[in-house]
């Protein structure tokens, strides 16, 4: 017997269900708001949650961290009146096991959820693995704890792995962690960086060439691909590669085999490929700038690393550590650190991520060595300016100076409309602002998907948001795909 959790605002479909589950044997609670979900789920453990998307206090999806962040951390299967595919692709991609949709029968319902108990039962029953080499990757997150799972699944296969990410995500970082926790550890890590790979010697330094190949060749080489046989082979930024090196490359990754410059046979590696970039490959590929079967070859798995943004538990653990290892290298104590400085580190944007951050810390701790303690007034000008900013206006301004009242009585005026007392005060103008701005933007929303018809991709299209933005700014605002 399964102990399940029906979150869903509709009391009849609640009852209905919970009669359903109770004939095949399932214990079922319920809950109508998030606000009740999240009670539920620090009291009791449940094997699968069954999540409507529209709830009275928001949308369903923003519960998705908080199930798998639960002591039980149950499957979740989507259940919702929505005729939206998009909404469908947007919740498997957010985690949930799966999206049926109600009516709710016995028929929809029985497989889905037994083979979510199915999946359940044999992740118990997995013995746990050993303690993952992490190989300097920092942070305690839920984005962060995602993250490492894939690496320890990319780790036990021997599947290509594509890791994508912002630049200075921590790509390379990750791309050593698989390969040292995979059965390959104890052989090479050979890092290709694609960007600098000269277009005249590409192939050269791919694939090795033989002695008298061209001019200057002047003994056999091994290639980079060679010197990964057994090993792992890195490919940074792979989205450089030209056409023709995208091409040959493909052929490598099927057969495994290729030919040195000037070599009459072919060699063989057994390589382990991950690869790794900052750009969109799928658009590249739709654009014809990149191949599509060569993506179709590096997709086999994904790791989509946060920017430093997404991470804000973890920049005060990335500082700890950093700080400490620049302090060593240094030859300088210990640091201590105010909380404020934490807080003003993780309000900054980071465009720069984990390498902005850590160049940031050095710089502060050498214009800085002789203080024992570092607060915000250490931190750059730039930050202090961005993260001030942030913290006063949401659009940059300062706040206006605040005017004393005179301490003597102010001289008789001219009449003046302006001098009668209204019923109400005004709001202040920042509140009034946002309040105005959100009533725009409710009211836009509202007349563009009317005139889409309810379809998000032409909505998408017409505004020229992408379908992610517009999906959270329908969320914001509570409203519905169709209309």
């Amino acid at each position: 017997m399964a102990n399940l959790l029906i979150v869903d605002d509709d009391a009849f479909i609640c009852d209905a269900m919970r009669r359903i589950l109770g004939r095949m044997g399932h214990a079922a609670k319920s809950g109508s708001t998030l606000a009740e979900a999240r009670t539920l789920l620090l009291e009791e453990a449940f094997d699968v949650v069954f999540l409507d998307l529209r709830l009275p206090d928001g949308n369903g999806l923003t519960l998705m961290p908080e199930i798998k962040a639960s002591p039980s951390s149950p499957e979740t299967i989507i259940v919702t009146g929505a005729d939206d595919p998009a909404g469908a692709e947007l919740a498997i991609k957010s985690g949930a096991w799966d999206f049926i949709q109600k009516p709710i029968t016995l028929k929809s319902i029985t497989l889905p959820l037994t083979r979510a108990l199915e999946y359940r039962a044999q992740k118990i029953a997995k013995p746990p693995r050993t303690v993952l080499k992490r190989e300097g990757i920092v942070g305690v997150s839920p984005a962060i704890r995602a993250c490492l799972d894939q690496v320890a699944h990319a780790a036990d296969t021997d599947a290509g792995v594509l890791i994508t990410g912002e630049t200075g995500t921590g790509k390379e970082i990750f791309a050593r962690a698989i390969h040292a926790n995979s059965k390959r550890s104890n052989n090479n890590f050979v890092v290709v960086d694609c960007a600098a790979l000269p277009e005249t010697l590409v192939e050269s330094v791919l694939f090795g060439h033989v002695k008298g190949a061209f001019t200057g060749a002047d003994r056999d080489r091994d290639g980079l691909v060679l010197q990964a046989d057994g090993g792992t082979l890195f490919l940074d930024e792979i989205g450089e590669l030209s056409s023709s090196i995208q091409k040959t490359f493909l052929r490598v990754l099927q057969e495994r085999r290729f030919r040195a410059v000037g070599a009459k046979k072919e060699s063989e590696s057994d390589f382990r490929l991950v690869a790794a970039t900052n750009r969109d490959l799928k658009a590249m590929a739709e654009s014809g700038s990149f191949r599509n079967d060569l993506l179709y070859r590096l997709q086999t798995m994904v790791i989509a690393l946060p920017p430093l943004r997404e991470r804000a538990p973890d920049v005060k653990h990335l500082t700890f550590a950093y700080m400490n290892r620049l302090c060593e290298r240094y030859r300088l104590p210990t640091k201590g650190f105010s909380e404020e400085f934490f807080e003003s580190l993780a309000a900054y944007t980071w465009p720069g991520n984990i390498r902005e951050l850590f160049h940031t810390l050095e710089r502060i701790l050498l214009q800085h060595r002789n203080e024992p303690v570092l607060y915000p007034m250490h931190l750059p000008d730039e930050i202090r300016i961005q993260v001030i900013k942030a913290r006063t206006d949401p659009d940059g301004a300062a706040p206006a100076p605040r005017r004393t009242a005179p301490a003597a009585a102010a001289p008789e005026q001219p009449a003046s409309p302006y001098l009668e007392p209204r019923d109400e005060a005004p709001p202040p103008w920042k509140t009034y602002r946002r309040q105005a701005l959100a009533a725009a933007e409710e009211a836009y929303l509202k007349q563009l998907m009317r005139h889409a018809l309810g379809n998000v991709s032409r909505a998408a299209d017409i505004s020229g948001l992408s379908q992610s933005r517009l999906y959270d700014l329908l969320r914001k605002y509570n409203l519905p795909t169709r209309l």
